[in-house]
């Protein structure tokens, strides 16, 4: 019984359940470097472009452009901030697991580091930072509750209420397993943090490039705007100065996001949509 039959192994690898990740397109390089350019134009700092095309990306399956992506925001760097580029890049692809679970988180930083030089590779933290302990639980939670309320007030505890009627379990589990544990930055001093403005940057590229769940691209998209109001877009002054924080969460920036990502999607699909939900050719 340990063996599969040839059938069984050509029907999980057949063609229509595209198995495999999806291929670099040749004008991807020209993709990122008009997102990076705009950006600039805009005085949004790296974390904020590099995030939104790494979620993207991610979304996407496509090892190979991310490792395009990766060169695009390196290229002429010293080693240093190539280190803090993959570090960033492979920390937004650990958060990417809230959003597009935990099976293409797996293959794309893997096939991820495998390409990235070898002198980068030795200077990446092999450090873990969210090992939860009786002494730190109370923290991660709290974290987790403070990061929801900020993305989803006033109606913070509505949505709690809606949640449990679901499941019991559900709010419990995204507020402290992923808001606590994955969204919120631990307190580190390794690795790379990925902040409240650009950890909505990757809800919002994840979930819109996922396709069909355009209630939560909403959700996050008020949730930025959020990090303006109440003032928590100050804790990430990496991503961006004032005014190109203020841009970010107008109606314009919020636009070029979605567009971005959009673009992404649009070079990564061939014009097939998703690989969540991909439009399939008639037969």
């Amino acid at each position: 019984m340990s063996k599969l039959s040839p059938s069984l192994k050509t029907l999980i690898n057949a063609a229509h359940s595209r198995p495999g990740p999806v291929p670099a397109p040749r004008n991807i390089d020209a993709v990122f470097r008009r997102i990076e350019r705009e950006a600039a134009a805009h005085k949004l700092s790296r974390p904020s472009w590099l995030a939104l095309s790494t979620a993207a990306t991610m979304t996407m399956n496509s090892p190979e452009s991310m490792v395009a992506l990766y060169r695009t925001a390196s290229k002429s760097q010293p080693e240093r901030e190539s280190v803090a580029i993959a570090e960033l890049m492979r920390e937004v692809g650990l958060k990417c697991i809230g959003f597009n679970g935990v099976p293409r988180t797996i293959n794309m930083l893997n096939a991820f580091k495998a390409a990235l030089p070898s002198s980068v590779v030795s200077a990446l933290s092999t450090t873990p930072t969210r090992l939860p302990t009786p002494s730190n639980i109370g923290d991660i939670n709290d974290r987790g509750r403070k990061l929801w309320d900020s993305i989803y007030r006033p109606l913070e505890n509505k949505l709690v209420t809606k949640l449990a009627d679901a499941h019991p379990d559900l709010p419990v589990f995204i507020i402290n397993g992923e808001y606590g544990a994955l969204f919120s930055d631990p307190p580190r001093h390794t690795g790379a943090n990925v902040g409240r403005i650009t950890t909505s940057l990757v809800a919002i590229a994840c979930l819109r490039a996922q396709q069909g769940v355009g209630p939560q691209v909403l959700s996050h998209v008020f949730g930025l705007r959020k990090a303006w109001d109440d003032g928590t877009w100050k804790s990430e002054p990496k991503a961006g100065d004032e005014d190109a924080i203020r841009w970010l969460v107008s109606d314009e920036g919020c636009t070029w996001a979605l567009e971005k990502v959009d673009e992404v999607v649009e070079a990564l699909g061939g014009g097939g949509g998703s690989t969540f939900a991909p439009v399939r050719a008639k037969l």
